[in-house]
């Protein structure tokens, strides 16, 4: 499937989801890159018609306590995860409740993962690897690409983030070749770190997410997929 075909797919597939949450997103002051309070993000998430959240900050966890205070005080679907940064690149963690030492492996947090039923997604798999210039040939792209493949890191995750938002359409579609490399599972997210980044992708869910483990089941199982937001238009602007 070419990339206009992926994209039209899955723009036109809105029609029928079941669930739309951005499981890739971050907040101030827990992410010290962040823009926007958790409030913040809610609210806009929202707005552009999303069903949950997940809060993956970098490298730290949220108090259960907390994200569920902040789905009751909203009456939204918010979760918490973690992207963890490793060797390897960065991965979307879910179901750890802890930063241990070592993590820096992405082997090693597979290890802790496993042992507590979670699931794990490559976030962003084109940095360190896409160059713009590869695609002035269809050569120099295959050998770019064989190249990011080599990355063990996709033997180790559940899925991969084909839809970033802060990455380019370019980036994005490297990123879904990755994903037919390996025949993966795929996700979309924001990766929103202030309210202008909210609302553009998210993953699709076929089944009801109550909480993090039935978003774990689902990203194991494989029933979830990329979307595009991008032609949303904000419900508040609707009115």
């Amino acid at each position: 499937m070419n990339w206009a075909t992926l994209t039209f797919a899955i723009r036109t597939s809105r029609r029928t989801f079941h669930l739309l949450i951005d499981i890739h997103t971050h907040t101030f002051p827990t992410s010290d890159d962040a823009f926007h309070s958790p409030e913040e993000l809610i609210t806009n998430s929202k707005r552009f018609g999303l069903d949950g959240i997940c809060i993956t900050d970098h490298d730290r966890f949220w108090e259960p306590k907390d994200v569920e205070a902040l789905t009751r005080k909203h009456d939204f679907l918010v979760l918490a995860g973690c992207e963890v940064t490793t060797e390897e690149g960065h991965i979307l963690v879910y179901g750890l409740s802890e930063y241990i030492f070592g993590m820096h492996k992405a082997a090693y947090v597979r290890e802790l993962v496993d042992e507590v039923g979670g699931a794990m997604v490559v976030a962003h798999p084109y940095r360190r690897f896409y160059r713009k210039q590869a695609h002035t040939s269809e050569e120099a792209y295959q050998e770019m690409l064989e190249r990011a493949c080599r990355n063990h890191v996709f033997s180790l995750v559940d899925a991969v983030e084909i839809f970033n938002g802060r990455g380019t359409d370019e980036e994005n579609h490297f990123a879904s070749d990755i994903a037919d490399w390996f025949s993966m599972h795929t996700t979309g997210a924001s990766d929103a770190h202030a309210i202008k980044e909210v609302g553009n992708y998210a993953t699709r869910f076929q089944q009801p997410i109550r909480d993090i483990d039935d978003l774990i089941t689902e990203i194991k199982a494989g029933r979830c997929s990329a979307i595009s937001l991008r032609d949303a238009v904000p419900a508040l602007a609707r009115v």
